[in-house]
């Protein structure tokens, strides 16, 4: 089957060079929108273009539960004086990262360890009192990798009247090519390089070039 579409997609090179400019740029941008759209649904999936799922995510270790406040001060986002933050329980994950219901806020917040400018008693009233359990939600969404990235923001495509491509645009794309290709990045600034498992993002299956040839015959039938 493979010989036999390399030997059509020939064919189909050969008549889309004897179509004028406008109607190349018009198959070609049809072609690289359902590329990119083939792609978006197997990244939902997490499967890569061979139909392979995708490795799963690295177990991390169980969060340490802190079930009495805690008290310390934190950088502010608007980049004036640090805040208080009285958190009245608390799991500290991997990554030096405590989540918790934050008191003044009224919701549970994270925190990075490394950012707490000090640490400061906890006022009486909240002494020895604890939150209940933390709830999490979107569990599923956590489970799902590069939603994000296979999003139409990302993902893209475009064409001339030479060729298409599909790619993931800006920083993004340096993203990608580190989880693509299974290479080697830090996670933070402060974190040291860790190795990324391959997982393939972008690519063309066989049903995806048997879809082009079909949309090349369908317009030039049309045409």
């Amino acid at each position: 089957m493979s010989d036999d579409l390399e030997e059509l997609e020939r064919l189909a090179g050969s008549l889309l060079r004897s179509l004028g400019a406008s109607q190349r740029r018009t198959i070609l941008r049809r072609m690289g929108r359902d590329l990119a759209q083939a792609n978006r649904a197997r990244i939902a999936a997490q499967r890569d273009p061979a139909s392979a799922a995708f490795e799963p995510r690295k177990a991390k270790p169980a969060p340490v539960t802190g079930r009495s406040a805690t008290c310390f001060l934190y950088p502010s986002g608007g980049g004036g004086a640090p805040r208080r933050v009285i958190m009245k329980s608390f799991t500290w994950g991997s990554g030096q990262m405590m989540t918790g219901f934050d008191i003044e806020a009224g919701a549970i917040r994270s925190f990075e360890f490394s950012k707490v400018v000090k640490w400061l008693p906890v006022p009486e009233e909240h002494r020895n009192r604890t939150g209940g359990a933390l709830r999490r939600r979107g569990g599923l969404r956590r489970k799902a990798m590069f939603r994000r990235l296979g999003s139409g923001k990302y993902l893209r495509s475009q064409a001339d009247d030479r060729c298409f491509w599909v790619g993931f645009s800006g920083k993004a794309s340096a993203i990608a090519s580190i989880h693509h290709y299974g290479l080697r990045d830090k996670p933070s600034p402060r974190a040291q390089a860790m190795g990324y498992a391959k997982r393939e993002l972008l690519g063309a299956s066989a049903a995806d070039r048997e879809h082009m040839l079909d949309l090349l015959y369908e317009h030039l039938l049309t045409a």
